[in-house]
């Protein structure tokens, strides 16, 4: 048994070069071989949001506060809320974030696979962004 200690893992900001505005990963947890999840908090400040991406394994995500937009490619923007649960299927192509005027907390839980999590591609531009995020207030 392992138990991480609240405060016991320093937060994080989360790179410009995977992610638009103010970001702050807390990690939860990083399960050790033969288990493969691990687990993080995301806070997305407002109009913040990650690149586009894949998780080889997929990826859950649970928001806990705020308001947040998730999107797949060739999909429609989705409105996310406390309580709602997103799984994104392996391979993937999404992005996920705050809405333009609300921040949004989600925890997001993902598997490795050869100590691979992600692959990162190209940001969401801002004018996608502002396609989507004006819809969706």
């Amino acid at each position: 048994m392992d138990i991480k200690r609240s405060g016991s893992q320093p937060s994080t900001k989360g790179s410009a070069e995977y992610f638009t505005g103010l970001v702050r990963i807390d990690p939860l947890f990083q399960a050790t071989h033969p288990a493969r999840a691990v687990g993080a908090s995301v806070t997305f400040e407002p109009g913040a949001r990650t690149a586009w991406h894949t998780h080889p394994l997929g990826q859950t995500l649970i928001v806990m506060a705020g308001c947040g937009l998730v999107q797949r490619w060739d999909g429609s923007i989705e409105v996310i809320h406390p309580g709602d649960v997103v799984w994104i299927q392996p391979d993937e192509k999404h992005w996920h974030g705050a809405t333009a005027t609300t921040a949004m907390t989600h925890i997001a839980i993902q598997e490795q696979i050869d100590g691979k999590i992600v692959d990162w591609m190209e940001k969401v531009s801002d004018e996608q962004y502002k396609v989507h995020s004006q819809g969706n207030k």
